[in-house]
């Protein structure tokens, strides 16, 4: 009976030994395979809402803007016009002055 108790005692030892080395194979299976999936990609970020507020904040700083330039054009347009009037009524009473000598 001593050689079957050794027998049975030496299949323990053998099955403790493979299982420890199934569960490294298990182990480096899953290791593998978690390795191979693909991550997958991430959501798509939320769109934000619309907001109305922030457009007429713009709009209307460039409507601003604009009449701005608009006025600021105007403005040399008139310097442009009077010095070119200015300068054409200077220059005839000057050319009246130089005839009248």
């Amino acid at each position: 009976m001593s050689e079957a108790l050794e027998k049975a005692e030496a299949a323990a030892r053998e099955a403790a030994q493979n299982t420890v080395s199934v569960e490294k194979i298990v182990a480096a299976v899953l290791a593998a395979q978690a390795a191979q999936q693909q991550p997958t990609p991430p959501a798509p970020a939320p769109r934000p809402e619309f907001d109305a507020k922030k457009w007429i904040v713009i709009g209307g700083v460039v409507v601003s803007v604009g009449l701005v330039g608009a006025l600021f054009a105007l403005a040399i347009a008139i310097a442009a016009c009077a010095g070119t009037g200015s300068f054409l009524i200077l220059r005839s009473v000057y050319l009246q002055t130089q005839k009248n000598r």
